[in-house]
């Protein structure tokens, strides 16, 4: 089961409180902003900022 569009517009990074959106693969959550990837596990976004990958060039959107 994926990440639904409701719960995708209702979640917002926790470091900077901006818009998130899903990673190309599909396994993890972006933002841009603070070029940040939270990923996410058995469904579950891991939106701890302490979890957080910095974001490399191919985890671009």
């Amino acid at each position: 089961m994926a990440i639904s569009k409701e719960l995708l517009e209702i979640l917002a990074c926790p470091k900077c409180k901006g818009e998130v959106h899903l990673n190309d693969s599909g396994d993890g959550l972006v933002c841009e902003a603070c070029r940040l990837l939270y990923e996410i596990r058995d469904d579950i976004p891991i939106m701890l900022i302490d979890e957080a990958r910095p974001l490399e060039q191919s985890d671009k959107r």
